[in-house]
């Protein structure tokens, strides 16, 4: 629990930084909330089997994060269950973004039988370090409050979600151990010029007929992050557009197939 709390504290500095220019934690800000507060908040969630539409109070009093988590139903202390953070695509404030499971999501990770986790990025991208904080900050409290297999921590999402997943495995490589990104384009160079290894293995799906990232562009990338040692399977859906996300859901089960079976078998 120490290392725990620390963490938290660590994710309430970055936030002050982010919004403040101050690494300063003024504890007697009437504004501000512990990381006890936010625990004991967290575990106080009953989580049905199933859907759960939920509201979780950040460090700022007043602000919420919005999330979706969808539940196994047989997750115990001896049958510990896979987590998903799925990340909804484009961006710009809707505030049931996180609500859009039921078209790719629930059909297509099904055969995982996990926790699945569908924040919602708010006004903001979600490398933004708020968004960053909320990704991280869930990660951890689902890890240490419910029944998750550690081992399997999956990130996957579609077009700007698809970037999203792309992202978390490549700079929080340590925290997930695959991931499916799917319509996205994500450019793996530095401004340096450097292209690093992702020590995450990625399933990268990609339409033939994607009209907002043209299939070439996203496999350029791959092929830079590939030749970067990154291990990743890069698969064209023929005849996909970047319109139609729920007709990646044979692709995903495909993909899901290949997580159980080459990553964490």
């Amino acid at each position: 629990m120490k290392l725990f709390k620390y963490t938290f504290v660590l994710f309430l500095s970055l936030f002050l930084v982010a919004c403040n220019g101050s690494s300063t934690i003024d504890e007697t800000d009437s504004n501000m909330r512990t990381a006890d507060d936010v625990i004991s908040d967290f575990q106080a969630i009953t989580l049905q089997p199933g859907i759960n539409d939920l509201k979780l109070e950040t460090f700022v009093t007043g602000v919420y994060w919005d999330f979706r988590v969808i539940a196994p139903t047989d997750a115990s202390e001896s049958n510990k269950r896979p987590l998903v953070l799925t990340f909804h695509g484009a961006s710009g404030g809707s505030p049931t973004a996180h609500k859009n499971t039921d078209c790719y999501d629930e059909p297509g990770l099904a055969a995982l039988n996990a926790y699945i986790i569908s924040p919602n990025a708010g006004q903001g991208e979600w490398y933004d370090q708020e968004n960053q904080q909320q990704v991280l900050a869930l990660l951890d409290l689902a890890k240490t409050f419910w029944f998750v297999d550690s081992d399997k921590i999956l990130a996957t999402g579609y077009s700007n979600g698809g970037n999203a997943s792309w992202f978390y495995a490549d700079y929080y490589g340590d925290l997930f151990t695959a991931a499916i990104p799917m319509a996205s384009s994500y450019n793996p160079q530095r401004a340096n010029g450097t292209v690093p290894k992702i020590d995450v293995p990625l399933y990268v799906i990609h339409g033939s007929d994607d009209e907002l990232f043209p299939v070439s562009q996203t496999q350029q990338y791959v092929d830079l992050s590939i030749a970067a040692g990154s291990s990743i399977e890069f698969v064209i859906g023929e005849g996909l557009s970047h319109y139609k996300p729920c007709e990646y859901v044979e692709e995903l089960k495909i993909a899901v197939d290949w997580v159980q079976t080459e990553v964490w078998d």
